[in-house]
């Protein structure tokens, strides 16, 4: 393989490791990971909402958005990444379940996807520009008392199934 083909490899692993360190600083409430991985001049727009701008303005409001969480998952699938010298786009497929403190018997899921625009920054990559496309939302409600209960009972009936082998 030639170096050609090794920096094309590495500038898109590189470039999928930002966007999953993203999510994943979001769902652990990471922000100075999360800050980490935007430009300084980053510019997000959130389905309708109005864009926001600047690399603090978005990690202090997705950190305002996270307050009332309880916890937060979110799966992302890296469809796409074309890497063009210092800049690269990608489409991300986007899912996440997120419960608050007030409700945590809700879950909000939110189905999207995004495109991004990623630029490299004295050598490493970083979010420059991100959009969300929402395609769905919704709010589905379970007991987890109801949910510890059942899993108890199910726990129980294979540890008897085992013992019985």
């Amino acid at each position: 393989m030639d170096e050609k083909a090794l920096q094309a490899m590495s500038d898109r692993l590189q470039v999928e490791d930002v966007i999953l360190k993203y999510a994943s600083s979001i769902d652990f409430k990471d922000y100075p990971t999360l800050r980490s991985t935007l430009a300084d001049d980053v510019v997000a727009q959130y389905g309708p909402a109005e864009p926001i701008k600047g690399g603090d303005t978005l990690a202090a409001w997705i950190e305002e958005m996270g307050e009332d969480r309880l916890w937060q998952h979110h799966l992302l699938n890296v469809y796409h990444v074309d890497v063009d010298g210092d800049e690269a786009r990608a489409l991300v497929y986007h899912t996440s379940h997120s419960a608050s403190v007030t409700e945590p018997d809700d879950v909000l899921v939110i189905v999207a996807r995004y495109k991004d625009t990623l630029r490299r920054i004295d050598g490493s990559w970083r979010i420059a520009d991100k959009r969300m496309e929402l395609c769905w939302m919704e709010t589905r409600h379970f007991s987890q008392s109801e949910a510890s209960e059942a899993e108890k009972i199910q726990a129980k009936a294979a540890r008897e199934r085992a013992e019985s082998a």
